[in-house]
């Protein structure tokens, strides 16, 4: 076990081969859910890392990965604003830090794209014809992404509440 500075400074033993298992558990999760494999592996060890921010260096150590893979990983993870890129100070290293609330600002992201879908199938559904079961089967699909919508409007406010009411004061 490696001893590490948790929250609140205090020292605490961590098993870093158990982190690791949870590292490539969460990441084969994120992989099955459609997240390309080493942007999953970096995700997911930024996620267990007490900071949340780590170096290129550091990410290729523990993830035994090269330097290219963290690069195409943090790529993508910052295109899709999971995570930021910050210039390390006093060096010219990049390091990489978890986008702050990064669930709920990729769910809110998921409700934009929910939106865009729902105004394509109605518009599919008139373009097939309301009364025939390709243009029904349609707009049916349009009408569930806008339930989904208005539920997940509901779910993102509960949060925000439960947050607030935690202390947290974070959207």
């Amino acid at each position: 076990m490696t001893e590490t500075t948790g929250a609140g400074g205090h020292d605490r033993e961590r098993d870093e081969e158990a982190v690791s298992r949870f590292v490539e558990r969460f990441a084969a999760e994120l992989t099955d859910a459609g997240m390309p494999r080493m942007a999953s592996r970096v995700f997911a060890a930024l996620l267990a890392s007490d900071s949340g921010v780590l170096t290129s260096a550091e990410l290729a150590d523990s993830l035994r990965i090269s330097p290219a893979a963290v690069s195409g990983a943090v790529r993508y993870l910052t295109q899709v604003d999971m995570i930021a890129r910050e210039r390390e100070p006093g060096t010219r290293r990049d390091r990489y830090r978890l986008n702050a609330d990064v669930w709920f600002q990729a769910l809110t992201r998921r409700d934009q794209l929910l939106i865009r879908w729902e105004g394509v199938l109605r518009d599919g559904a008139k373009t097939l014809g309301p009364g025939s079961p390709a243009g029904s089967r349609v707009a049916e699909t349009a009408e569930f992404i806008e339930f989904l919508q208005k539920e997940f409007q509901q779910v993102l406010a509960r949060w925000r509440e439960h947050r607030a009411a935690l202390g947290e004061g974070r959207p």
